[in-house]
């Protein structure tokens, strides 16, 4: 039988506390999105400050590929630390103590990129990959954290949109750092006398400003990641305080001690089977797989996709006069800052909308299909030298709307309703982890099929053709999701996460078959 505060958690009606919830855990998203999509307009700053010379094989005012490639994956290893870490660090000593640590992390880590200790090319570009590193591992511990915190505290009707609703807060993220860009380029463009080539001394403030500017929001949310109770499936599952437990749920909950106190305390004994284990990996190992397979898939399309978008509108002729340096990084900024309102944004929302009314799977299916099909379309425009017409533009946003209609968002809701309390956090960590790698290998690829080589890619035609190539094969990748997706995923919506996790009722039944079947109408026994 369910424990009283459990079952009170899951059919909870939605109150003041899960809104509260969903900003406060998702400061930690919106830092990930401010940052990602901040590079590409502090890398035109940082090229035409510290890289304004020419040489055989460098354009001036760029900053060379290797580095660009460097200084992203820096942060996405730093994630792959954070995200191992703090997942399993937050099932041992419980998720409340680990949160302000990795938010900290963060703060510090967002002021640190914007003061360099000098002003020579390869103290700032080593100062800012380190203090890269280090936001990276507090981003990547507060994943499966929040994800945790979220679905531990939300109710099983309106779960996977409280926890979509989170990771919707990257899509804030994005728009506000396009935002704090344009406001600064700007403000610092009015007030400069230099001319449109020349680049003023004052714009190596401006990068620094745009970083440190990302701090703010996470840090104002501090006080109220302190404040907020252990969650109770943390405390009475695994640290089998169930009055304890009771009490914090009195603080969160419309409901009083009576109405959730156990009139006996039936301490419930959690499996034996550690992580890892033989019986871990017969229970759990599919769903694990699953996720983390998924996971990877999409990153490597993702993060692609986003290092592709800082290209789109960008001129191949080497010959062009430059811009003023204000004008230019507005013009990126703008570019993403469009991109995020017309389709990143409604993607996540349509998430938070239809994932407790369609399921996972279907959407992550869904999601997969749509970035699929708009990859292949996009590489044919390429093919065929379309590449500047108003439907392209399209064409490509839909990359982003189905990913964040699909298994971006979805990747981030399954893990943290599949596996036991005493596992959760880590093995969502796991999951984001192999997701990572897969952004590692999606950035890296990128700047080596698609970065220009003066000898091999001479003419528009051939670059325009390696271009296509490259989204042929995340095309390709994301049909490879949609099958791991059908075969090995398992649907979690309308269950409670006790429910969730016991597999052993489910096994007998086809998973293909289970991929498209309504799970509601089944009865699944509490662990």
């Amino acid at each position: 039988m369910a424990l009283k505060v459990l079952s009170a958690l899951d059919t909870a009606t939605t109150q003041y506390y899960h809104f509260k919830a969903i900003v406060i855990a998702g400061m930690g998203l919106f830092t990930d999105a401010y940052d990602l999509f901040c590079i590409p307009p502090i890398m035109k700053l940082i090229g035409r400050i510290y890289y304004d010379y020419e040489s055989p094989n460098h354009k001036p005012g760029e900053v060379p590929p290797t580095v660009i490639s460097i200084s992203i994956t820096i942060a996405l290893l730093g994630a792959v630390i954070g995200q191992l870490v703090f997942g399993w660090l937050g099932d041992r000593i419980g998720r409340k103590r680990v949160y302000g640590l990795s938010l900290m992390l963060m703060v510090s880590s967002s002021i640190g990129c914007g003061f360099s200790i000098c002003r020579t090319t390869p103290c700032v570009i080593l100062s800012l990959c380190f203090f890269r590193f280090l936001l990276g591992v507090g981003i990547g511990g507060d994943y499966p954290i929040s994800a945790t915190i979220m679905s531990e505290f939300s109710n099983k009707k309106t779960r996977g949109s409280f926890i979509a609703a989170v990771f919707s807060m990257q899509g804030l993220g994005i728009i506000m750092s396009s935002v704090v860009t344009m406001v600064f380029c700007s403000a610092f463009k009015a007030a400069s006398k230099a001319s449109s080539g020349a680049t003023p001394d004052e714009a190596d403030l401006v990068w620094r400003l745009i970083l440190m500017v990302g701090a703010i929001p996470a840090g104002l949310t501090y006080y109220w990641r302190m404040m907020m109770p252990e969650t109770a499936r943390y405390t009475a599952l695994v640290e089998q305080n169930i009055s304890q437990a009771v009490k914090d749920m009195e603080k969160v909950l419309a409901v009083s001690v009576d109405e959730i106190a156990e009139e006996f305390v039936d301490v419930p004994v959690p499996p034996s089977y550690g992580l890892g284990s033989k019986k871990f990996l017969m229970l759990h190992g599919r769903d694990l797989f699953a996720c983390a397979s998924s996971w990877f898939l999409v990153d490597v399309v993702f993060y692609s996709s986003n290092l592709f978008l800082s290209k789109i509108f960008k001129g191949d002729d080497d010959n062009a006069e430059p811009k003023n340096i204000y004008q230019e990084t507005f013009d990126i900024a703008e570019l993403q800052a469009i991109f995020a309102v017309c389709s990143a944004l409604p993607g996540y929302w349509a998430t938070v909308f239809f994932i407790d009314r369609v399921g996972r799977v279907k959407i992550q299916i869904m999601g997969f299909f749509g970035m699929a099909i708009s990859s292949f379309a996009v590489a044919i425009c390429y093919y065929r030298g379309n590449s500047n017409v108003w439907w392209f533009y399209v064409l490509y946003g839909f990359i982003f709307f189905f990913s964040n209609f699909g298994p971006n968002t979805t990747t981030f809701i399954v893990p943290a309703e599949l596996f036991p309390a005493r596992f959760r956090s880590t093995c969502h960590g796991i999951s984001g982890a192999v997701g990572k790698i897969g952004a590692i290998i999606g950035s890296i690829g990128y700047y080596y099929l698609v970065s220009p080589d003066k000898k091999k890619n001479a003419d528009t035609n051939h670059k325009e053709i390696g271009k296509g190539s490259s989204l042929m094969m995340l095309g390709g990748v994301c049909v490879l999701g949609m099958i791991l997706t059908y075969l090995f995923t398992r649907e979690t919506m309308g269950r409670s996460l006790e429910e969730n996790e016991n597999e052993e009722q489910t096994r007998s039944e086809p998973r293909l078959l289970r991929c498209f079947t309504n799970t509601s109408d089944r009865t699944h026994a509490s662990i």
